[in-house]
């Protein structure tokens, strides 16, 4: 969105830096999120650019208010002797409370070790709270409830992925609160996300966490190639995030590009894709091309979407279209690109010229999330009117279904690679992880309070990661493929 004024900007950029707090309320405070008189905060628009200072004040307090005043003094009072297992409650560098392990969830455990029999309201109470007052952000007035007749029904209580481990002393953090792509699995036990200013590797299998690359200082390329801005970037925004392979790829605010190979030391490529004042990187798509090639596509706020040859480190295409680009998703031949953005309609569009091919017509608001399901037919698109709809290449008219939301807009959509599960995540507190077999019909519902900064499948399907941004409560919660196994299985 583009501000008419500096004055409106600054005044958004300040709106917004409470706008957790105060448009959903704190999830153990239910008085917050409301002003003196009563009324919901609202504040509209995609930011386009600030200072970074606000960034930084907008980093720590665009979280979740703090925990109930009884709970908190709870735990400052209690002693580590108190607790029946020291590795259990607490975690003896920080003194906070440590993980939950799947072992301890099926002994009653919250998943995230909210104690709710020592708060004033239950669980129950609380997610119904949140249901009613959780107000969605929205580009175009009632977006959300004109789209509900079109919802598809569907059964709830699939159990597809299980719930494994809950990890507190990763935070993942969100700096755009309409982009959510920051968590991304290389490996059923390897997950790459953002934390503040540092991009961490998260190990399943050691439990321990290290960073990658941190932004908050000096960034520059340790690599010459034609095109890579030599004298780097200073306290980068990173707005979103790609890591596939060996390659990761960080977007920013100031229309930033860094790339690092995992594998080798320093980073290897920087550049900024428009000097715009309107250049957000919205979102990054990593994919190999038909000749093998890796290559990634960049969507921006100036309506641009910009093809990298990682190769050669070269800027190979550059696609321009009547809207701001919030995501791109490029089909698994190659051949056709989903362009979602600051419009209702989506286009499916010519990856080698960029051509419109057809509209997607179905949608209310704008969209912030699209994803290609293998089969290469069929792929969704995620919107700020609750839904995500599913399209089929070989009828375009309308939409083959529309999946709502129980909350707000669909902020990330992700196909497991064997294309039996599509996970569409909300802003907070759900994941919605669909049987596409059963035509989308049956639904597991992951449950749980916080804003989402990601999803991401591991590519072998086995393993969900969610990240969970919360003050007190952020965290990465990890699920894995539930497997059934009859005994003949066993003899193969």
């Amino acid at each position: 969105m583009k501000f008419d004024s500096k004055v409106e900007e600054i005044n958004w950029i300040r709106g917004s830096i409470t706008w957790i707090i105060w448009l959903h309320g704190s999830p153990f405070d239910i008085e917050g999120g409301f002003d003196s008189s009563g009324e919901k905060h609202i504040f509209c628009g995609k930011m386009s650019q600030y200072q970074a200072e606000d960034v930084e004040y907008m980093a720590d307090d665009y979280e979740m208010a703090d925990v109930d005043d009884d709970m908190d003094e709870e735990f400052r009072g209690r002693g580590m002797g108190d607790s029946d297992s020291e590795d259990e409650d607490y975690d003896h560098l920080n003194n906070k409370i440590t993980d939950t392990s799947s072992a301890q969830a099926r002994k009653g455990k919250d998943i995230q070790g909210i104690p709710w029999d020592r708060l004033s309201i239950t669980r129950e109470k609380y997610r119904q709270t949140r249901l009613e007052q959780y107000k969605n952000y929205e580009n175009i007035p009632q977006s959300g409830e004109g789209s509900e007749k079109e919802c598809k029904s569907t059964t709830k209580g699939g159990s597809f992925y299980e719930f494994r481990r809950n990890t507190r002393s990763v935070k993942s953090t969100i700096l755009h609160f309409q982009l959510r792509n920051l968590v991304w699995a290389t490996s059923k036990h390897d997950v790459y996300l953002m934390s503040h200013f540092s991009v961490i590797h998260w190990s399943a299998i050691t439990c321990n966490k290290s960073e990658v690359l941190n932004v908050s200082g000096h960034v520059a390329p340790c690599e010459k190639h034609p095109g890579s801005l030599l004298e780097g970037f200073t306290q980068t925004q990173v707005s979103t995030l790609a890591v596939k392979d060996k390659l990761l790829v960080a977007g920013g605010f100031q229309g930033e590009l860094i790339c690092k190979y995992l594998d080798r030391p320093g980073v290897s490529f920087c550049c900024r894709t428009t000097y715009d004042d309107n250049a957000i990187t919205n979102a990054v798509d990593i994919y190999d091309s038909p000749s093998g090639a890796v290559r990634f596509m960049a969507s921006n706020n100036d309506c641009g979407v910009r093809d990298f040859d990682m190769e050669r480190f070269q800027l190979c295409k550059h696609f321009r279209f009547p809207w701001p680009v919030n995501h791109t998703s490029l089909s698994p031949d190659g051949k056709l690109l989903v362009i979602v953005g600051d419009n209702p309609d989506g286009i499916l569009v010519d990856s080698r010229t960029g051509k419109t091919i057809s509209p997607l017509c179905g949608h209310l608001d704008f969209s912030f999330a699209s994803a290609w399901h293998p089969d290469g037919r069929t792929f969704a698109t995620g919107n700020q009117d609750k839904t995500c709809r599913i399209w089929d290449v070989r009828n375009l008219s309308e939409s083959v279904a529309a999946l709502k939301g129980n909350l707000g807009a669909i902020r990330s959509i992700r196909f497991t690679s064997d294309g039996q599960f599509m996970a569409m995540a909300e802003p907070a507190d759900f994941v919605h992880v669909f049987d596409v077999r059963s035509g989308y019909e049956k639904e597991q519902e992951i449950d749980f309070f916080g804003e989402i900064s990601g999803v991401s499948f591991s590519p072998d399907t086995e393993s969900l990661f969610i990240g969970v941004w919360d003050r007190t409560y952020g965290s990465l919660l990890q699920y894995g493929r539930k497997r059934t196994y009859s005994y003949l299985d066993t003899l193969l």
